[in-house]
């Protein structure tokens, strides 16, 4: 039991480190983290957002205080996010597990190769 906790707080550091340096995707960790704790793909993915959120929340003050993202642009994006948020946590009820884990993949593979080429 202390074991598995030690890993669920290394994972949650690793999850913190990949946002505040990627500006993201904690996401692509938690997933695979909580899926190994048991999780049901869809309550992994549950699980994620509620662990990234505030993490991503914090990153992006810290990022607006330094200057390295311009009001301009973070507050439509902003919104836009906001609304794709609540479509994907409804569409996420009604998808099959299996589906989600395979659009879970096929967008870490295709962000993965854009980051290659």
């Amino acid at each position: 039991m202390e074991r598995e906790r030690g890993l669920r707080i290394l994972g949650g550091f690793a999850v913190g480190i990949a946002n505040g340096l990627f500006g993201g995707g904690g996401g692509m960790i938690a997933v695979p983290v909580l899926r190994s704790a048991g999780r049901p793909p869809q309550a992994a993915h549950a699980t994620a957002i509620a662990v990234v959120l505030p993490a991503c929340a914090v990153s992006g003050i810290v990022y607006l205080l330094h200057g390295f993202v311009p009001l301009g642009l973070f507050l439509p994006a902003a919104l836009g996010v906001l609304a794709g948020g609540i479509a994907g946590a409804k569409l996420l009820r009604s998808l099959p597990s299996r589906a989600v884990t395979l659009l879970f993949g096929a967008v870490m593979l295709a962000a993965g190769l854009r980051m290659l080429f």
